[in-house]
């Protein structure tokens, strides 16, 4: 099982995961197809299906395109607000595509439907993987934009903590330093935080992704699976480990907000390519 790692809007990341001996590949959050078929292309596979993890654009916004492209493509996903969905999956649900096998999680809170999808193969020395979306980042979680604190908590310690600690995280965006700088605030005398927020700098500097993480590495610096810890409690003014989390999240979103952004649906248009037209005018 090999994945690639494939850059694209601002900060996003969609995944080609390629099953090696019979060159099937199943994409995860294929949010721009033109980029998805030049990888697809390079990498001489054939496009099977597509698992989303939310319905938002910036994950599911080339279904409908690549559905068109690939008759009988399947599109799986937990939300009917998916494009093109053709299954909707449940948690716990298993998937097999050749080697290639799929679990289901179900993580409601930064959408009701969110789903993520823990990948491995049997008899196969690599470690597992986990597509997260955005339920968990490195050195971070999603925003609660459809749920609770409570919803999150189960799926950070219950759900997806509970997966083999040498799992591959690959997460649903880039946002690594900022995350890290956020659990350095929380945890100034963590120098776990600090190697990997060193780290996480060259590779920006670098213009290199910091996924894959592993979920052993984030129990080290991710506050937000840290909320038993005293020092993260001390931060919060809270011991629960939910209202911990909570005052987490609260103060993450207030944390450094970045600067004005261009309008991610621009960004998106310019993607496509749909202002070619208007910029070849003289």
């Amino acid at each position: 099982m090999k994945v690639k790692v494939i850059s694209v809007l601002e900060d996003n990341y969609m995944y080609l995961v390629i099953e090696e001996s019979t060159r099937d590949a199943v994409a995860v959050d294929a949010a721009v197809p033109k980029r998805l078929l030049e990888i697809i292309r390079k990498e001489d596979v054939v496009l099977r299906a597509i698992l989303t993890t939310h319905h938002h654009w910036d994950h599911a916004r080339g279904n409908e395109e690549l559905a068109q492209l690939f008759p009988g493509l399947q599109v799986f996903g937990a939300d009917e607000r998916i494009g093109a969905l053709t299954h909707k999956v449940t948690h716990g649900q298993e998937l097999t595509f050749g080697a290639i096998r799929v679990r289901c999680l179900f993580t409601p809170c930064h959408t009701s439907g969110h789903m993520c999808y823990f990948m491995w193969e049997d008899d196969s020395p690599d470690a597992p993987a986990l597509f997260s979306g955005d339920t968990l980042f490195v050195g971070g979680c999603g925003q609660f934009f459809e749920g609770t604190a409570e919803q999150m908590h189960t799926n950070l310690t219950q759900i997806l903590g509970t997966l083999p600690k040498d799992t591959k995280v690959f997460c649903g965006h880039e946002c690594t330093v900022r995350n890290l700088k956020f659990a350095l605030k929380v945890e100034p005398e963590n120098e776990v935080v600090k190697e990997k927020l060193a780290w996480a700098r060259q590779r920006d500097d670098e213009d290199l992704p910091t996924v894959p993480s592993t979920l052993q590495e984030e129990f080290l610096y991710n506050p937000f699976l840290r909320v038993t810890e005293e020092s993260v409690q001390r931060f919060t003014g809270r011991t629960d480990p939910v209202e911990v989390l909570r005052m987490l999240r609260s103060e993450r979103d207030n944390f450094k907000k970045p600067k004005e952004r261009p309008n991610p649906q621009a960004m998106l248009a310019f993607d496509w390519g749909l202002f070619g037209p208007f910029l070849e005018k003289k």
